[in-house]
Order: C-alpha cells, then structure tokens, then sequence
C-alpha cells in the first residue's frame, strides 16, 4: 500500500464513524448511553423510539465502534466503548455552538427563554457539596441514577417532583441536573421549584461531564 492508499483508507475509515454520528436519534442514543450502560428496551423507552429501530441504530454505533454491547440472559446490554466516546460527543455539541448560527439561535431560543440566570459551575458545586451549603437533585430516571450520580445527590425524577416537593428544605439552595447542558428535565425543575419559592439554579452541564471533569461519581 502506497502513502496515499494509506490516507485514503485511514479517511475513509474516520468517515465511517462520522456517519454514524451523522442522525440525531444514535447521538441521542450516545447521550443516553453516557449516563450509563442501558438494555435496549430501556433505551427505546426513553428516546421514544420503537425496539427495533433502536436495535438498528445501536447496530450501527456498534460497527463503528462507538458503542458495546454484552449478553445478560436474554436481553443485550449495551455501553459506550469508553469515556473518550462521551468526550467526542461533548467536542461535538461545542464545535456547533461556536461555529453553527443555527445551533446558537436555537439554544438562545429555547434553553435561555426557559433559565437566563447563569448556571453552578462544577468546581463550585463540588465545594459547595462539601460544605454542606446546597442540596443536589438528580432529576434523571432511578436507572440512570444508580448507574452513577453526583455525592449525596437526592433522586427525584421530574415527574415525582411535584409529589415530593414538600419534603425539600425551603431554607436551603438547590442544585438541579440531568444528563447533560441540553437537557431540559433540569431546567423545567428549576422553574417548578422558583415558582413555589425555593431557590434554584442547575448545574453548568449533566453527569457525563462531570465525570470527564475528573470530578468524583457514587454509584
């Protein structure tokens, strides 16, 4: 093989997974999967996808090799391929924030209209943690919970919220997050939780990040 057969080939190789990036249902299947490793099932009730149709697209990351994927009985469970997966999603959403009008406008639009207040910083968070100033919620899904959360973060997915707001100290700050800077389940908590007096705010970005940021994760 010549040089140039070399970089045609190892291009062509790079495009293969450029195309499985290339739909937004498989990044949002990689978003969900950076929470933590999920059955397919479980991942087509979420996205809102059929079983099927997950299957194909989660075949597809796999052959690129962004995704993996185990036997537990019956049922196929899979997992990104590693933390590095995770970070190219995250280079991804910022290469379109910052060059992507479109992108920017959408953002601005919808995330900025529902919180314009700036969000908590991780290292500010993780201190704030640790003196014990701020209660954390989790308002993701129980599974994707146990898969990993923030220290002594509290469980409360977004529809149970409601029901257990009582519960929830009026004197303290509280910190909301999800599974990453677009999710809107934290910015609607944070508003449900202004609007009945306590003060709120969210967290820069979700888990996945968090975890990228070095920063530690329970399980």
């Amino acid at each position: 093989m010549t040089g140039a057969g070399f970089k045609q080939e190892l291009f062509a190789r790079f495009a293969r997974v450029a195309k499985a990036l290339a739909n937004g249902n498989r990044l949002e299947l990689l978003e969900l999967l950076a929470q933590g490793e999920r059955r397919v099932e479980d991942l087509a009730g979420v996205s809102g996808l059929s079983v099927p149709n997950t299957s194909q697209h989660l075949q597809q990351l796999r052959q690129a090799g962004l995704v993996s994927s185990r036997r537990e009985g019956v049922k196929v469970i899979y997992r990104l391929s590693g933390d590095d997966v995770a970070a190219l999603l995250g280079s991804l959403r910022s290469v379109a924030e910052r060059h992507s009008a479109e992108v920017e406008r959408l953002v601005t639009a919808f995330l900025h209209a529902k919180d314009s207040l700036e969000p908590v910083p991780g290292a500010e968070l993780l201190q704030r943690l640790r003196d014990g100033s701020v209660l954390v919620l989790d308002v993701r899904p129980p599974a994707e919970y146990a898969a990993g959360h923030l220290p002594g973060a509290l469980n409360v997915p977004l529809e149970e919220l409601e029901r257990r707001m009582t519960a929830l100290p009026m004197a303290q700050e509280i910190v909301a997050y999800c599974r990453g800077p677009y999710c809107v389940l934290a910015f609607d908590a944070v508003a449900r939780l202004r609007a009945q007096g306590y003060t709120a705010r969210r967290l820069e970005y979700g888990l996945p990040e968090w975890r990228q940021a070095g920063l530690p994760v329970e399980r």
